[in-house]
């Protein structure tokens, strides 16, 4: 169960959404919250001054008033102008996950919705009724207006959700939950659009992603090293003691642990002539830990984005005030996407660089391409190109997102953030990441392979079989794809999690 309130949400928490249904509640004091920011609203309506979105049109359409008699058609139509979203659906993951950070910043108490409302949303989390969300359509300021739509269509009976797996009306998705359409009042609709919660639910998801394959790649980066009979003195901590970045301490830690007690390396340790290994190799801990330092400075601006209120205009009941402001602008959240598109991209260029070592003799001293008989037979020749075109993609959709802006409503909303698409391609970028890593793996433990009866350390050797259970050995040549896609599986479902743990 999680508790709703003035309690923040931690990255454990956000797992625990993604991972599956979740129950939550809302605590009393976020209860009282609610419903004096509601009557606040309700008192300062009837002093008949202008309030932006409760007695005012939207955006260009401020200065617009509205009659008291059409203020809920008012929070109605901006529901349902504002679904126009397209594209694929969000996962169903995300789609809780914004829900549950929309209902985290409602709780707050400066929204001015009904408590009803709030009970209604917790209620559609708590029977895993999840509104159908197209994926595109927001820039990331003023809030994620349209996928918040979408979702927010669903309360009042209209959209989709999905029940059970089964996609449904709206309508038929509230008895599903046991609730009826509501009735939105003053500031109830606004307040459920305006918020950063789609992009920040996928940026969420986008970094508890990237963490599980730079842990992944961490266990292959120690692998491969062992199958070229590479060098562990990089990971020397007295090295990365005179440069103390944090990432790359931790890091160098997890390679000193997963290759202590290797037979294989312990057999060339003396009359060796090759005195460094490559970069893609000796360089794990630089590159590995500034992308896991990048990791936490992401994590850091998230979870304050996801524990706090992006809604406009914002309610203070303590004194009655009613602040326009730009809460709304997802620039953190854009910027946080950014920097972990960077490191997603870094992690697999590393990754790919071994790889191809792995198959150039010159540098591995194992067969070309890990394969008996070459020429007959061409071993991971293609599945190196097939990392190095992940890469490649990898590279261009790492892009800033950020840096662009385009001005929205009649040049009001005349610079935006591009934070949901920013995020929302972090999903496609891991998919690529957790393949390049998979195809590393194989060809790392078919490297290992020759160097039999040679053993590699316990925990390496855990994972050596772990991947074999996926991905068997090739004395010759045969269709690569269905085991690549299978030790991809093996490492989005945090098969590999035990290996390298506390990156974050």
């Amino acid at each position: 169960m999680i508790n709703i309130g003035r309690t923040e949400l931690t990255l454990d928490d956000i797992k625990l959404v993604l991972a599956g249904p979740v129950k939550v509640s809302i605590s009393s004091e976020a209860k009282g919250l609610i419903e004096k920011s509601a009557a606040t609203v309700e008192r300062l309506l009837k002093t008949g001054d202008a309030l932006y979105g409760i007695n005012t049109g939207f955006g260009k359409l401020a200065k617009t008033r509205i009659a008291n008699d059409d203020l809920r058609k008012l929070q109605i139509n901006i529901v349902r102008s504002h679904a126009a979203g397209v594209g694929a659906a969000l996962p169903a993951a995300v789609v809780r996950l914004i829900m549950v950070l929309k209902l985290r910043s409602l709780a707050q108490g400066a929204s001015g919705i009904a408590f009803a409302t709030a009970e209604a949303l917790a209620a559609l989390i708590n029977a895993d009724v999840l509104p159908i969300i197209p994926g595109q359509g927001s820039v990331g300021a003023s809030g994620d207006l349209a996928p918040l739509a979408h979702m927010s269509l669903v309360l009042i009976g209209e959209g989709e959700a999905q029940v059970k797996g089964a996609r449904v009306s709206g309508n038929a998705a509230l008895k599903a939950a046991g609730l009826a359409p509501l009735a939105l009042g003053p500031k109830e609709g606004l307040a459920l659009l305006n918020g950063t919660q789609v992009s920040t639910a996928l940026a969420l998801l986008g970094l508890v992603e990237a963490e599980r394959n730079a842990a992944a790649a961490i266990l292959a980066g120690a692998l491969s090293l062992d199958a070229i009979m590479g060098s562990d003195t990089p990971f020397d901590p007295r090295i990365h003691a005179l440069r103390p970045h944090a990432g790359q301490i931790k890091a160098a830690a997890h390679y000193r642990r997963l290759m202590s007690g290797s037979e294989i390396r312990l057999s060339h340790l003396q009359n060796d002539d090759r005195v460094q290994d490559p970069y893609s190799f000796r360089c794990q801990p630089q590159v590995m830990g500034a992308c896991l330092d990048l990791f936490k400075h992401a994590m850091g601006m998230l979870l304050v984005e996801a524990n706090g209120v992006s809604d406009n205009p914002l309610v203070f009941a303590e004194d009655g005030a009613v602040l326009s402001g730009g809460n709304f602008h997802a620039e953190p959240v854009a910027f946080a996407a950014d920097m972990i598109a960077m490191a997603i991209a870094e992690v697999g260029s590393l990754s790919e660089r071994r790889m191809a070592a792995l198959i150039d003799t010159s540098i591995s001293l194992l067969p070309p391409f890990l394969i008996r008989n070459p020429g007959l037979n061409s071993g991971f020749m293609i599945p190196q190109c097939t990392t190095a075109a992940l890469m490649s993609e990898n590279k261009q959709l790492a892009h800033p997102a950020s840096i662009d802006s385009a001005p929205t409503s009649a040049n009001q909303e005349d610079h935006v953030s591009m934070a949901t698409h920013g995020a929302r391609r972090l999903m496609l970028m891991n998919k690529n990441l957790s393949r390049i890593v998979a195809i590393e793996m194989m060809a790392a433990v078919e490297g290992i392979d020759f160097r039999r009866p040679l053993k590699s350390s316990p925990p390496l050797e855990q994972a050596h079989a772990l991947v074999r259970k996926a991905a068997g050995p090739r004395p010759e040549d045969r269709e690569f794809s269905t085991e690549i896609e299978a030790v991809a599986q093996q490492v989005e479902s945090g098969d590999y999690d035990r290996f390298v743990t506390g990156l974050l």
